[in-house]
């Protein structure tokens, strides 16, 4: 005899994918500002590096500087990128498995857990990165002002 889950029993699980499904659209929109900061980062970088061969060997030590920073703050970006899409990965992984255990007679529940840990951890880790890079960012905003003076 083949199993047929209930209709209650797959209400159930859509209910329960609403929450890891709420977190991929906050996951989007940390995506989405990580990549508008990034594009502007390399906007600047492209600017920098027109210059600098434009200048002097004694008047490009602040353009290198600020690309050394730029290119720091390119790297913890991409590294948040990726931090962000492994947690949404993980987060779909979630739901997937929320239906596979609703349809089937697995039993994924510590499977389930672990994955969500698993995605919560990997976003922390990008807002750790964010964080870092937004200071980062402050640092190169002190830097100019100390030019200016």
């Amino acid at each position: 005899m083949d199993y047929s889950p209930a209709l209650p029993t797959i209400v159930e699980a859509i209910h329960a994918s609403v929450s890891p499904v709420f977190m991929l659209t906050g996951i989007g929109a940390l995506l989405n500002v990580l990549t508008g900061r990034l594009a502007r980062v390399v906007d600047r970088a492209r600017q920098l590096e027109d210059r600098h061969g434009a200048l002097a060997d004694g008047d490009r030590t602040p353009v290198v500087q600020e690309l050394r920073l730029l290119a720091r703050r390119m790297a913890v970006i991409n590294r948040a990128l990726a931090l962000a899409v492994a947690s949404a990965v993980a987060t779909c992984a979630v739901v997937a498995m929320l239906f596979v255990g609703a349809l089937t007679r697995y039993r994924l529940a510590e499977i389930v857990a672990f994955s969500f840990i698993a995605a919560m951890s990997l976003l922390i880790a990008a807002f750790v990165a964010f964080l870092v890079e937004v200071r980062l960012s402050i640092h190169a905003i002190r830097v100019r002002d100390e030019l200016l003076q």
